[in-house]
């Protein structure tokens, strides 16, 4: 019997990518409208769209939504369908979520790179800790 409670953490965060992704085309469509950008020169010789930081630190971090959150999804789905989500793995999976909001709040906004770093290793160690409580409740 497939437990929902994981369910809804998975779609916060997959709302959350969509957040940063219309956050990426919101900033990144007028940066190029003003840096007046010929693409067809850029497909011609390769090169690369040079755009401002705070421009390409939020598509930056669309990216990153789709790298680690992937092993969350896969985690959360697998628990869901074997029916063993906990309350446990539940608040992990939600404590997950909000350190990615976080996460992308601090990048894509004044990005100092050693708080960026904190708040990833924490939730790294939450999703490590998310993996071993759905091990343990799988296995």
């Amino acid at each position: 019997m497939i437990n929902t409670a994981l369910l809804y953490p998975v779609l916060a965060l997959i709302g959350w990518t969509f957040v940063m992704w219309l956050w990426l085309y919101v900033t990144r469509i007028p940066a190029i409208q003003a840096a007046n950008i010929d693409f067809d020169e850029l497909s011609r010789t390769g090169g690369a769209l040079e755009l401002p930081a705070r421009v390409t630190r939020v598509a930056d971090n669309y990216n990153h939504l789709h790298e680690q959150p992937t092993i969350f999804y896969a985690l959360a789905l697998t628990a869901a369908m074997f029916g063993v989500a906990s309350g446990v793995a539940t608040t992990l999976a939600w404590l997950y979520v909000a350190i990615r909001i976080v996460h992308s709040l601090i990048h894509a906004t004044s990005n100092p790179i050693f708080i960026r770093f904190i708040v990833f290793a924490i939730g790294s160690a939450v999703l490590f800790a998310f993996f071993l409580r759905v091990v343990s409740l799988v296995l």
